[in-house]
This record gives C-alpha cells, sequence and structure tokens, in this order.
C-alpha cells in the first residue's frame, strides 16, 4: 500500500509520541542505516514508550543497541540476529517484555494488535 511521506525523521520529535511501530519487510533494513531514526529508538525506549515490532523489523531495534537483556520474538531469518544482539528469543506469536511487543509475522497480526493496544493504553 503506497504512503505519502509527510514528516521527515529529522523533524521528528520523541516526546510527541506514545508510542513507536517499527514495521517488517525489508524496509527495516533501510530504517536503521539512519541514525535519527536509531536516536528516535533509544529516546522513546529510555522513555519507557511502548515500541512494538513485528517480522524483520527488529533489525532496527538491533542496530539502536536497545535489546540487549530484552525477550522477544521475530520472523526466524534475524533469529541469530536477535541473539547476537544479546536478547532472549522466543518463538511465540507475541511476546511483551517491558515496552517492547513483538511478533513473528503477519499471520500473528490478530494477536499482536490487541497486545499492542493493550500495552500503549496501559501507559497512561
Amino acid at each position: 500500500m503506497p504512503v505519502d511521506v509527510d514528516t521527515q525523521v529529522t523533524e521528528v520529535r520523541s516526546g510527541d509520541f506514545d508510542a513507536l511501530v517499527i514495521p517488517g519487510g525489508y524496509a527495516p533494513d533501510k530504517i536503521r542505516r539512519v541514525p535519527e531514526a536509531l536516536d528516535i529508538v533509544r529516546e522513546m525506549n529510555d522513555q519507557g514508550k511502548t515500541i512494538g515490532f513485528i517480522c524483520h523489523a527488529g533489525w532496527v531495534p538491533i542496530s539502536a543497541g536497545v535489546l540487549k537483556g530484552r525477550r522477544v520474538t521475530c520472523v526466524s531469518a534475524i533469529k541469530d540476529d536477535v541473539v547476537n544482539a544479546g536478547a532472549e528469543y522466543v518463538n511465540e506469536p507475541v511476546v511483551v517484555d517491558g515496552n517492547f511487543v513483538t511478533s513473528r509475522t503477519p499471520e500473528d497480526l490478530p494477536v499482536w494488535l490487541p497486545a499492542l493496544i493493550d500495552r500503549i493504553a496501559s501507559q497512561g
């Protein structure tokens, strides 16, 4: 689905948002190369804000250096990357660990989305 971009990542401030959702697919491979995007991930994580990621999106928090010691899931293709970043990988449809809400593939959307919404609602 095409999306019209109306804001550049350099214009985004983490304080303006309650949550961050990192898309899956192969977009994360490009996102993780943008220092400002990684800064936003780090800032939102430091603020305890909800960060949802699914499929290949785990590449972004890996590059931001925020996965160490966390329990997450992802698409199996990047499982080794997650483990090498210091996270505990679990093969479950949805994993909530603190402010992270993670899932493996689009097939997990029916459980990931409610978990993501619950986490956002609980942060008040």
